[in-house]
């Protein structure tokens, strides 16, 4: 579309067109970051040790923004003490130890890239 405008409305006008493409950003970047937290925590949940099943399905997610910026935590709620434990391996009590059953990190690893390469591509696209 083309608009006309005098040079004294320039820097307005510019100031607004700015905007609004940070506005269109900054949403689809906060959609990526929610789509792919939801992808990890799924992930994460499909990989962790199943024993009883109450660790499996504690996994919940907690968004939080600031400033601008949104942050996802991923924690266990049922279980929270265990996840270290699993992710890393134990000592046994009377010697030895208990093997990592890694599951948090590697579904991190799996689909971070993912996300960053999308939010790139948002950046470079002006949000739509």
């Amino acid at each position: 579309m083309v608009r006309t405008v005098s040079v004294d409305d320039l820097a307005a006008v510019i100031t607004e067109e700015v905007k609004k493409y940070t506005d269109d950003v900054q949403e689809e970047i906060k959609k990526e970051v929610k789509s792919t937290a939801s992808k990890v925590k799924k992930e994460i949940k499909a990989k962790s040790p199943k024993d009883t099943g109450e660790y499996a399905d504690g996994w919940s997610s907690k968004t939080s923004t600031k400033g601008g910026q949104i942050e996802v935590t991923i924690y266990n709620k049922e279980k929270p003490s265990l996840t270290h434990l699993l992710e890393m391996g134990h000592a046994k009590r009377n010697g030895g130890k208990v093997a990592a059953i890694p599951h948090i990190r590697p579904s991190y690893d799996n689909l971070i890239p993912q996300m960053e390469k999308k939010i790139e591509k948002i950046i470079k696209n002006g949000g739509g």
